[in-house]
């Protein structure tokens, strides 16, 4: 961690549900393969998405994104959203859901194509790294605190322009049974932007219905070691669940909207989030609290 305020998740290893199927290593090697090909057929074809505009582009683009989920061996169960799925282009938006896996931004633009605030190190990722360069991502340093105002700031003309872009508010991935607090910095961009904020909930499950922590990319593992363990579970489901947005101007400041959108995912998982506490100290063995008592 290169700084104090560096995300982190106290998932690991440990967080690893057992009992998942799997496929065996031919498949596993088709699958790679497939993914690979899916990657190679975009980059082929990538000219052509700067000439082919509107919906066209938009249908084409998540047909890319929706063959890599299905090269993995990915399906996708989709709640909810039929008035985001159908709004036009050109109305900006800022869609936010809790982070668990890479699949996660595969997933999002399978559903709707948009840009994403990614950390700088995607960029050279293997698969995904292409797509998401190739999406116009908006690339953070986090080892670079000077430079956050103005990846922000970048991010809120955007919005303003009408752009789509997708942030992971958590800041890093957790197991999915387990997560992180938003945080607040991108949200004051979409004040700044006077956009809505879109949630959306991720939840991973297996063909029986249990829910999994499999895909998760966590703790210190490299990201082919992730990619090894998807490409070998069978029957893997990505929950998608499509919040109702939040308008403009609904919250009065970027932390009353970040703890709107952070309760409005929990709510569409069905998980329970306990408030933050607010200190109390303690005198002469009484506890009292911080704020004045009225008498």
């Amino acid at each position: 961690m290169s700084h104090a305020w560096m995300p982190t998740s106290p998932c690991g290893d440990g967080c690893l549900t057992e009992g998942a199927p799997t496929v065996g290593l031919p498949r596993r090697i088709l699958r790679f393969t497939a993914a690979v090909s899916v990657v190679f057929a975009a980059l082929l074809i990538a000219p052509a998405l700067l000439v082919i505009r509107g919906q066209s582009r938009e249908r084409l683009v998540r047909r890319i994104f929706r063959a890599v989920l299905r090269a993995f061996g990915v399906g996708m169960s989709v709640v909810g959203g039929a008035d985001f799925l159908a709004a036009p282009a050109g109305r900006g938006a800022l869609v936010v859901n809790n982070h668990i896996s890479w699949l996660d931004i595969i997933a999002i633009n399978a559903l709707r194509p948009m840009r994403a605030l990614a950390k700088i190190e995607i960029a050279s990722w293997p698969v995904l790294g292409t797509l998401v360069r190739r999406g116009g991502s908006i690339f953070l340093d986090r080892n670079r605190l000077r430079a956050l105002p103005d990846t922000m700031s970048e991010l809120a003309d955007s919005l303003r322009a009408g752009a789509l872009v997708n942030v992971t508010p958590e800041g890093t991935t957790w197991c999915g049974l387990a997560s992180g607090r938003f945080t607040t910095a991108t949200f004051q961009a979409a004040i700044d932007g006077g956009v809505p904020v879109r949630p959306i909930a991720l939840r991973y499950r297996l063909a029986d219905g249990r829910e999994t922590s499999q895909p998760a990319f966590i703790g210190p593992e490299s990201l082919i070691a992730s990619l090894r363990r998807v490409a070998a579970l069978r029957g893997l489901v990505l929950e998608v669940r499509v919040c109702p947005e939040i308008a403009p101007g609904r919250a009065e400041d970027r932390r009353s909207l970040a703890a709107l959108a952070e309760a409005a995912v929990h709510s569409a998982l069905g998980t329970v989030r306990i408030p933050p506490q607010r200190r109390r100290r303690v005198l002469v063995g009484r506890p009292v609290s911080s704020q004045p008592v009225a008498h």
